[in-house]
């Protein structure tokens, strides 16, 4: 049984303090209305790189000691870890080595660059990606940084939770997205540890369903993926993840949304909150659009995990609008 504490995410925001932004808790009228719910946006789009991932990496890689730095990091990412990685390197001087899989967009891939990392496409999933980048660690002497399966993520992106629990007290629902379960562990660790009563909900897109039906069989389990507008939730977990544990642990519920409802809600997040938002960052608005009597009369805080999408891909779901 892996463990993490709440003290763990307390030290966390205290090592990564002043690196990184506290992103704003706003209000949304639209999704408050269609619920009947009081609904606030997490707007970690508005994080530095654009995404969420930047607090685990940081506290990962300010974590390691001298020689672990010396020797170089790599990782692998569907996009956004790798930028927080890059954004943590660079800080620090450290030489960092990405893999991404051939369907993280170009946006992402030409961002990470800027970094000045050394940059590998390889495999169309991110567990294809994961594996080169493993052997690269064995073979190159390198250290390895997880996007999900390391208690130092985990305790990063934790410090969502706490800025929510403080800013809002009267929380009852934390909706976040779920790929590997590096942010739900780390949110749910903290907002729970702070008030056992605030549920935490997991939404993942039905063409990916992997930890939902993992954690339904009790174990981690392989299965074939379809494609997704949500590429940052997309992709297997590594057996023996310290987050599945975690999610059995910390999250009460895993719901899965469309496809199509992931598309429009992107587009009316940035009609109805003008935010761009990406499709694994649209996914808990999407959950309150398929099922707003699920919220009604309930204080919902809503993760929405990043901003890092194609021009192309929020004018289609503009359209849906």
């Amino acid at each position: 049984m892996h463990v993490m504490e709440l003290r763990d995410v307390y030290r966390a925001r205290r090592r990564i303090s002043g690196h990184v932004r506290e992103t704003p808790l706003d209000g949304s009228a639209f999704l408050s209305d269609l619920s009947g719910g009081e609904v606030r946006l997490k707007l970690e789009n508005q994080q530095l790189t654009g995404s969420f991932k930047v607090r685990g990496a940081l506290n990962k890689m300010l974590k390691l000691s001298p020689e672990e730095r010396a020797k170089g990091v790599v990782t692998a990412s569907a996009g956004n870890h790798a930028q927080g990685v890059g954004h943590a390197a660079r800080i620090l001087g450290v030489d960092a080595t990405i893999v991404v899989p051939s369907n993280t967009p170009m946006i992402k891939r030409e961002a990470i660059e800027r970094y000045g990392v050394r940059l590998i496409v390889h495999g169309d999933e991110y567990m294809e990606a994961e594996t080169h980048a493993r052997e690269l660690e064995r073979d190159e002497g390198l250290v390895f940084a997880s996007a999900y399966n390391d208690l130092d993520i985990v305790a990063g992106q934790g410090t969502i939770g706490l800025e929510v629990a403080e800013a809002w007290p009267e929380i009852d629902v934390a909706i976040v997205p779920l790929g590997g379960g590096g942010l739900i562990s780390g949110v749910g660790c903290a907002l729970k540890g702070i008030n056992a009563e605030v549920e935490v909900i997991g939404v993942q897109s039905v063409a990916s369903p992997v930890m939902y039906e993992s954690i339904r069989e009790g174990r981690i389990v392989e299965m074939k993926l379809g494609d997704s507008v949500a590429e940052g939730l997309h992709g297997g977990i590594e057996e023996g993840s310290v987050t599945f544990d975690l999610c059995r642990r910390y999250v009460d519920e895993i719901i899965l949304v469309q496809e199509e409802t992931i598309l429009e809600a992107m587009g009316r997040l940035l009609k109805h909150q003008h935010q761009v938002v990406e499709g694994a960052g649209a996914v808990g608005a999407a959950a309150i659009m398929e099922d707003p009597q699920r919220f009604k009369n309930r204080r919902v805080g809503v993760v929405v995990s990043g901003g890092n999408v194609e021009a192309d891909l929020l004018r289609e779901a503009l359209s849906k609008v």
